[in-house]
């Protein structure tokens, strides 16, 4: 029996960009094949499924319930010579300079 059920229920998504380990990507992708749901389903239901686990972040979280999420206005812009410079940046350090995105 799968951990995470597949979708009852639609909810407002978010765009979201982030690098994944090979083989979180590879497991991701593998699971959501298996449940027959996105990948952005999936990623969701281990975030509502793990954290709502941990005792300490929820007792922290209600005497934090502001939004963490940064403004556009304070997140740094990335320009095509910050991109060029940060794919550089990868190379010199061995870095993979792809991103997986979590859209599907």
């Amino acid at each position: 029996m799968p951990l995470i059920k597949p979708r009852t229920r639609g909810k407002h998504l978010v765009k979201h960009r982030t690098r994944l380990d090979h083989e979180n990507n590879e497991t991701l992708y593998a699971y959501a094949q298996f449940l027959g749901e996105s990948t952005e389903y999936v990623l969701n239901q281990v975030i509502d499924t793990v954290l709502a686990r941990d005792k300490e972040f929820i007792k922290w979280r209600e005497s934090h319930q502001g939004s963490y999420v940064p403004r556009a206005k304070d997140r740094p812009r990335r320009t095509k010579v910050s991109a060029r410079r940060s794919h550089a940046d990868a190379a010199a350090s061995g870095e993979p300079a792809h991103s997986a995105s979590l859209t599907t």
